[in-house]
């Protein structure tokens, strides 16, 4: 039997965290979130896959092949789409897994322009303001509903 699997998906400009607006986001670079999650994953006995892409159509794309390998759960910090993509939300409506929206800094004390989320309206949880370790939580929280 294959192990559970879960795919990570960063949006556009989370390639630069750990150099862009510090202030907000921390000094953690996207190698470091991924490899601890990575860590957790295998300890659990789990697969994991991380992605990120500055293009939308990657990101639908990456979600379409989530669909059909077997990925049990998503965890995606959308970034800017997530004001904006419906066609990500359309995406994510046709994924049948778990999915866990995370976002690095509290949008909600942010411009009132990013108050709203397209990708909440399928997500399952939504995780805002606990720096880089609320990836980590959405992991944790997978991995416990999976028990």
């Amino acid at each position: 039997m294959s192990q559970p699997k879960v795919t990570v998906l960063h949006g556009p400009n989370l390639n630069l965290l750990g150099v862009r607006q510090p202030d907000v986001y921390g000094y953690e670079t996207l190698d470091d979130i991924n490899n601890a999650l990575r860590e957790t994953a295998v300890m659990a006995g789990w697969d994991i896959s991380c992605f990120q892409s500055n293009h939308e159509g990657e990101l639908i794309d990456a979600i379409h092949a989530a669909r059909l390998d077997g990925t049990l759960a998503i965890i995606m910090n959308p970034a800017a789409y997530t004001h904006t993509s419906i066609a990500i939300l359309d995406a994510l409506n046709a994924f049948e897994g778990k999915v866990i929206e995370v976002h690095i800094s509290n949008v909600h004390k942010r411009e009132s322009f990013r108050h709203h989320s397209y990708v909440s309206l399928r997500a399952d949880g939504v995780i805002a303001g606990l720096g880089t370790q609320g990836y980590q939580a959405a992991l944790d929280s997978i991995l416990k509903s999976a028990d």
